[in-house]
């Protein structure tokens, strides 16, 4: 491997010979003022540490970069562990060499308690094709069979596989929970989150090009894969990934149904200004914000929306094209339009997408549709984890996983492949 000008492939170097406890190779990586105060022995005895209590490496994340003094690059890469996460930053100059090495907590993230690694593995895919490829992770359940499986879609920004906000890691809790009852999963990096610079020189990027080609490669690779149940196929779509659900599976005709996190329904606009509110009513924001979002909001509902709209004029630092998209789309309604069973799961404490603006526009489009399960999870956020009180924006701070009920409650719907299997699911539901 050289990693004299890839500082992410000096991390994996760093990486790889740890775990094959080669100390002194790794001291001989470390630049002449890093040596004089770090020992191959200091590195044996932190990575021991965490070793013991996080068990073996199973994957790096996306590297971060930002420049710091003295010509150096710090560069920062999560590394996923069986039980848990950290993160290793080290800091070079480009010649192959250490200048700083330190180990950090990942954000707090730890693997949930109904997951368990050891009943599924987890390996490395690449998701679409051409120079805006991503890389993705499928989660298969150990032993023999044909298992169902689902197609993980995070919400809206520049999210990596896992959907990692602060210590969160919604897909990830979603997929370790799932493969640990049987069900196998693809989760994959957004192109916003690994090919910013490139897309910044196409403007005309929409949400469509963001979701449909990934989930379509997605669904092609499981359809491929001998141990999947090409029938059973699902969409499991999380907020934004779950307002595009609708729109992938009428392109998509395979899909077999559709489980809907917190999936927004209100008009993207709309909603920015609502959380506004609710986030100024707070004391979160000041009213000045409020009134720049109501703008943003009024351009994109203007009939002088178009593709050269400067972002800066929109809400949530999104293009004209990308709006224009998301504008001429209703998901609800295409849902309706949908021949196929659909779960809707929402957080009754959630305030970017709620009860009473976003689900009640399912409700109204497909709620009296025996193929339709509607359930509301009283004490939880837009993350589906638990809390109480009104929820804020602090609460994304806090580490935890996803509520076990919506697990417990998806792998039900997921394996609930016959009528009579979905009408008792339909008859406990809250």
């Amino acid at each position: 491997m050289d990693a004299t000008n890839d500082p992410a492939a000096l991390v994996a170097l760093l990486v790889e010979l740890a775990e094959q406890g080669r100390w002194q190779d790794i001291e001989a990586l470390f630049a002449p003022r890093l040596r004089a105060v770090v020992s191959a022995d200091t590195v044996r005895t932190g990575w021991a540490a965490e070793a013991a209590r996080l068990g073996e490496v199973t994957g790096l994340g996306i590297a971060r970069t930002e420049p710091i003094a003295d010509g150096l690059t710090r560069l920062s890469v999560p590394v996923t562990f069986q039980r848990g996460e950290l993160t290793i930053v080290i800091a070079t100059a480009g010649d192959g060499l250490l200048h700083g090495l330190r180990l950090a907590p990942a954000g707090g993230w730890a693997a949930p308690s109904y997951a368990s690694p050891k009943r599924f593995a987890e390996h490395e895919i690449v998701v679409g094709d051409g120079p805006l490829a991503v890389s993705g992770t499928l989660t298969m359940p150990r032993g023999r069979g044909r298992f169902p499986a689902a197609i993980l879609l995070s919400g809206g920004g520049p999210f990596d596989r896992d959907g990692t906000a602060g210590p969160l890691k919604p897909l990830k809790d979603l997929a370790w929970g799932l493969a640990s009852r049987g069900v196998a999963s693809v989760r994959f990096d957004k192109p916003t989150a690994v090919h910013a610079g490139a897309l910044a020189q196409l403007p005309q990027f929409t949400a469509t090009d963001e979701y449909l080609p990934y989930a379509r490669d997605a669904f092609r690779q499981l359809r491929q894969h001998p141990q999947i149940s090409t029938e059973r196929i699902h969409l499991v779509g999380h907020s934004m990934g779950g307002k595009l659900a609708p729109r992938i599976a009428a392109a998509e005709t395979g899909i077999a149904g559709l489980v809907l996190l917190a999936a927004d329904a209100s008009p993207i606009q709309r909603s920015a200004v609502r959380v506004a509110h609710y986030l100024a009513d707070l004391g979160l924001v000041p009213a000045d914000m409020v009134a720049n979002v109501q703008r943003q909001a009024a351009n994109v509902e203007g009939p002088d929306l178009s593709p050269a709209t400067p972002a800066e004029d929109l809400p949530l630092g999104y293009t004209g094209a990308y709006l224009l998209d998301l504008r001429g789309y209703d998901p609800a309604d295409t849902a309706k339009n949908l021949a196929k069973p659909m779960f809707i799961l929402q957080g009754g404490r959630d305030y970017q997408v709620t009860v009473a603006d976003d689900l009640a526009l399912w409700r109204a489009a497909v709620g009296d549709r025996p193929d339709v399960t509607i359930r509301v999870y009283d004490a939880d956020n837009h993350m589906f984890t638990t809390g109480t009180g009104p929820s804020t924006p602090a609460e994304y701070s806090t580490p935890a996983n996803i509520d076990p009920a919506v697990i417990e409650d998806i792998v039900r719907w997921l394996n609930s492949t016959t009528p009579h299997i979905r009408r008792l699911f339909r008859r406990n539901r809250s």
